[in-house]
């Protein structure tokens, strides 16, 4: 049900660099942001799934790697790649984490990893982007999107939000609609380490 890691948020801060000046102090130019960062196992990844009558799943997932580079004087040749382990997902239900890894979902015995890819980087704002990429999940693949908002920076480590919607059913993970939402909702904190 889930993939795409936000590694999104690493092409936001890269595009909005040139101008967070404003909005983070100490912010470095785009040529000292310019590098190799690795996100770090601060970071977490939590979602949501809707029930009709309230309700629904709530989890995060604990595995997870990936890394982006932000080319200096070049966003657009900015590069973002995430790997997710969903046999790491947690919900507090033992039950329902089984359910999760089975073959009606996350099938976590054939597809042990998520993928995802950038493609390309929007900037929305001052302090802010919208990523799209590739997410590979289940033997499927899709664009996705994602919406990432600055949070801190400090010249060698930086933190962001990560936002986003994907459609279970893409990834042949509909199992339980109408009764449980076709959408999962993606809320991540990410923190990232120049190398």
């Amino acid at each position: 049900m889930i993939r795409r890691t936000t590694i999104f948020a690493a092409m936001a801060f890269c595009s909005t660099f040139p101008q967070l000046a404003s909005a983070v102090t100490n912010t470095p130019s785009l040529m000292e942001a310019a590098g190799r960062y690795a996100i770090t196992s601060s970071s977490s990844i939590r979602f949501h799934v809707d029930q009709v009558g309230g309700g629904g799943i709530k989890g995060n997932f604990a595995k997870f790697s990936g890394s982006f580079n932000l080319k200096a004087g070049d966003l657009t040749h900015a590069m973002v790649s995430f790997e997710l382990k969903p046999q790491s997902v947690a919900t507090g239900q033992t039950r329902v984490d089984a359910f999760l890894r089975s073959s009606a979902v996350f099938d976590t015995d054939n597809y042990d990893t998520i993928t995802f890819r950038s493609d390309r980087v929007d900037q929305t704002g001052p302090d802010s982007a919208h990523i799209t990429g590739t997410l590979t999940a289940k033997g499927h693949s899709g664009a996705e999107s994602f919406d990432v908002k600055l949070t801190s920076w400090n010249g060698r480590t930086i933190g962001f939000t990560v936002s986003g919607r994907i459609l279970r059913s893409h990834y042949a993970m509909d199992v339980g609609t109408p009764i449980y939402s076709n959408v999962v909702e993606f809320d991540m904190m990410m923190q990232g380490q120049r190398n």
